[in-house]
């Protein structure tokens, strides 16, 4: 069986030599530095991670291309979702837009996309079409979500159910894509590929509320990027949805005329991001987080004891402890 060692490896391995064409440089000098910037490669070992539970090989590259499309993909998404949200930060670095200009970013950002599609289709002839179709639908499925995400920043509130679907649509459809794919592309059976997509979902709707906790309550040099950037922005948090939730009368009051405070300077952005903070504390949404975090990851880990026992599914738990494992 294929080591947890042996995927990290192999991760590291194609991602130090990933290559884009050369020329012009004002394009794909920035799809470079995306990939050079690092991040956790959370989908390409997924799915590595899911396919090693059907098979032992990890040397072709009909695997291993498809594999690296969801890093690509995921990393295009971000170059936008950092224009979006005026981000000046990602990873610790300076985003792409800010380095390059918003025209090029955009620009970069969708070669970046059309490059996922060709090394999806790098996959074996036999899975092709239906790998093909679960990630176009996954790709529109991400836009859908960001799209609700930006919608929700011009409301004073949404419902839960309305957030956890938004999430599930920007973040959890493309974990769950990734590790659906893995054991798509070693065949294995269609009952345990959906029973790893729902794993892939549960627990990236984990990430999203561990990501969305960190926002608020993290490292700045941990987490990548400033703290408190979703206070700043009005971004529909789980913890700003949670919050309005459980508020009533004077909390609630308090709560709005926080969110809507101005961040001109950098006083400002401190003071709401202080202000806000100190009613998620008083109305322990913070804790509630956690709470959710570790329910939507057991409700993952239901689906993967559905499709292997023993050392295989010990894979699986431990991805899943790594992805939200920062929250504890």
């Amino acid at each position: 069986m294929v080591s947890e060692k042996q995927i990290e490896s192999k991760i590291k391995e194609l991602f130090g030599n990933i290559t884009f064409k050369d020329a012009p440089s004002g394009l794909y000098d920035p799809l470079r530095y995306m990939i050079s910037i690092g991040g956790k490669r959370i989908r390409p070992t997924l799915c590595l991670t899911t396919y090693s539970l059907f098979k032992d090989d990890l040397q072709d590259e009909r695997i291993l291309q498809p594999a690296i499309a969801l890093e690509v993909f995921h990393s295009f998404t971000l170059i936008h979702d950092d224009i979006m949200d005026k981000s000046n930060l990602r990873r610790g670095m300076p985003t792409v837009w800010s380095k390059w200009g918003e025209d090029c970013a955009i620009l970069s950002g969708d070669v970046m996309c059309i490059d996922s599609y060709r090394r999806i289709s790098f996959a074996p002839t036999r899975v092709l079409h239906p790998l093909m179709d679960l990630f176009a639908k996954t790709a529109a499925q991400v836009c859908e979500g960001q799209q609700m995400d930006m919608d929700f920043e011009k409301e004073e509130g949404v419902p839960m159910s309305s957030y956890m679907e938004m999430i599930g649509l920007k973040t959890g459809v493309l974990i769950a894509c990734a590790a659906k794919m893995g054991a798509m592309l070693a065949e294995a059976p269609d009952a345990d590929c959906d029973n790893l997509y729902e794993y892939g979902y549960n627990i990236g709707l984990a990430f999203q509320v561990a990501d969305d906790y960190l926002d608020a309550y993290g490292d700045e040099k941990v987490f990548g990027k400033p703290i408190g950037g979703d206070i700043v922005n009005n971004k529909m948090s789980w913890l700003t949805t949670r919050a309005l939730e459980k508020a009533d009368g004077e909390s609630k009051k308090a709560l709005i005329e926080a969110l809507h405070m101005p961040v001109s300077t950098k006083e400002e952005k401190d003071a709401k991001i202080e202000k806000v903070k100190g009613i998620y504390d008083a109305l322990g949404v913070g804790a509630d987080a956690k709470e959710e975090i570790v329910r939507l990851s057991e409700k993952g880990l239901q689906y993967a004891k559905k499709v292997c026992k023993g050392l295989r599914y010990e894979k699986l738990r431990r991805f899943s402890d790594k992805l939200v494992g920062r929250t504890k």
